[in-house]
């Protein structure tokens, strides 16, 4: 049966739709508790540990992993288990080492972001790593943020057989509506509710999934049939093997991820959230890889897939799997779970707009009011939500190249600066701002000209190129201001 046609049945077409409308309720009961710019940006520092720890994981893989990691073990094997590692290793080092420090400094300074932290802990009055942040939020974040709304439409158009424009439009609806409501507090509990379905669609799914072929002996045997390479783990080569694991580099880059540090009522927690966070990473990364597995050994043919695209193994399976209330539930929550990356970049968006642009840098005289930075931000939120819509329709075919484009600007950019910023004392304003304009350019150059001959992913490379920058500009500029040049 193909995905549309069941999920024409009223009842798994009833169940998607009441899973889809759970955000915009969460949205309703959050709207009470957003009532300043601080409670819609990083939920007035007030978030429960394991809120933080579930909203990291969920807001962090997304697409991500229940597409792009399921497609990518249908095609290269058990090989993609690497690039779950890379990530589950980085933001583990992100909760224990990270996360702490981050959110005492930024309570510290009344930071709100990590560029209002980035100008405080250097004293940048004239706003410099502040608007070169912007710049570079601006460029990559866009891109991201329209990549995850045509992953989420794409999902959404296979499962109702509706055009991708209408997916589109429905995919927008349905996140500006809560988050303008909510905020990050309704970003980060509607987080937690799709964390819990991935469980269902990334646990209960695969285990299903032995049962019906005849346990994990049979998958590999099955596998091993079909092509040797696709149990082999190191099959992928050691440029493609350091490349997934190069993929956590970026994690410490992304403001939408580090938020969330920020966000919790008490620094200390962040150790358990770091267990937390860590347990559900391997649960939901391995299911993912095994749901990729599976659907290369139930579908031996990629052309046998909707479109013939790996990235759609999840929708087929479930839809071979299960019945209509399961199958409803699933394809609801893994769709909004798609969705869960777009709502904390947006969040991102509204507050280096409004906080970091308007506020701090254009209007230079007189106060603004809670109320008016709240209506800004909600505002905000709307137009670069319409905007990305508008890109993810124009640049359909460059999705992919978006995500990883996006991902390793930004963990260039802002990772190797916020890891120095808080960890080694003689970084400098002009340091921090050579690295952040070394990683995106490096990333930009890299992915142009140098990563089809070389096969090295631009992360790999513009990340130590930042991290060489900061240090190099942070000496130079230090001894010249100690007359030592």
């Amino acid at each position: 049966m193909e995905t549309y046609e069941k999920l024409a049945d009223p009842v798994a077409l009833t169940i998607f739709l009441l899973t889809l409308s759970l955000p915009i309720l969460i949205g309703i009961l959050t709207l009470r508790r957003t009532r300043s710019q601080s409670d819609f940006l990083i939920g007035g520092r007030a978030m429960d540990k394991l809120v933080v720890a579930l909203s990291a994981v969920s807001s962090g893989r997304s697409s991500w992993l229940v597409l792009g990691v399921s497609g990518m073990a249908y095609v290269s094997g058990v090989g993609a288990v690497w690039a779950v590692a890379g990530y589950i290793l980085a933001e583990l080092f992100q909760f224990i080492f990270l996360g702490r420090p981050l959110r005492q400094a930024t309570e510290g300074y009344d930071s709100l972001t990590l560029l209002d932290y980035f100008e405080s802990r250097f004293a940048d009055r004239r706003h410099l790593i502040r608007i070169i942040g912007v710049v570079i939020i601006g460029i990559f974040l866009t891109a991201y943020v329209a990549a995850q709304f045509n992953a989420g439409a794409k999902a959404l158009s296979t499962a109702l057989n509706v055009d991708l424009l209408l997916a589109l439009a429905i995919s927008g609806v349905l996140i500006l509506v809560y988050m303008v409501m909510g905020g990050y507090i309704a970003v980060a509990y509607n987080d937690v509710v799709r964390a819990v379905i991935m469980i269902i669609g990334l646990v209960l799914f695969p285990i299903y999934g032995f049962v019906r072929i005849g346990g994990v002996r049979a998958l590999l045997e099955v596998l091993n049939q079909l092509n040797p390479a696709l149990i082999d783990p190191v099959s992928i080569g050691f440029g493609a093997l350091i490349g997934f694991l190069g993929i956590g580099l970026g994690s410490p880059g992304q403001p939408h991820i580090v938020v969330r540090y920020m966000s919790v009522n008490d620094p200390a927690r962040l150790r358990s959230a770091a267990v937390i966070g860590t347990i559900w990473n391997v649960i939901l990364g391995w299911g993912a890889v095994f749901i990729g597995l599976l659907g290369r050994a139930v579908v031996p043919l990629a052309e046998n897939l909707p479109e013939a695209d790996p990235e759609l193994v999840f929708l087929v399976l479930a839809s071979d799997y299960f019945g209509p209330i399961l199958y409803g539930l699933l394809i609801g929550g893994i769709f909004a779970a798609i969705l869960s990356t777009v709502d904390s970049q947006l969040l991102v968006v509204a507050s280096t707009v409004v906080r970091d642009l308007y506020e701090k840098v254009l209007r230079r005289r007189g106060e603004m009011s809670e109320a008016v930075k709240l209506r800004l931000s909600r505002w905000v939120v709307i137009g670069a939500g319409l905007v990305a819509l508008i890109v993810a329709w124009t640049a359909q075919d460059l999705v992919f190249w978006l995500v990883l484009f996006a991902w390793g600007g930004l963990g260039a950019a802002f990772g190797p600066a916020l890891i120095l910023a808080l960890y080694w004392k003689r970084t400098t304003r002009a340091g921090i701002a050579a690295g952040m304009i070394t990683g995106a350019v490096v990333v930009i150059v890299w992915k142009q000209f140098l990563a089809g001959p070389t096969g090295l992913y631009e992360l790999i490379v513009a990340f130590p190129a930042a991290l060489f920058a900061i240090v190099g500009v942070s000496l130079l500029t230090r001894r010249a201001r100690n007359g030592e040049v």
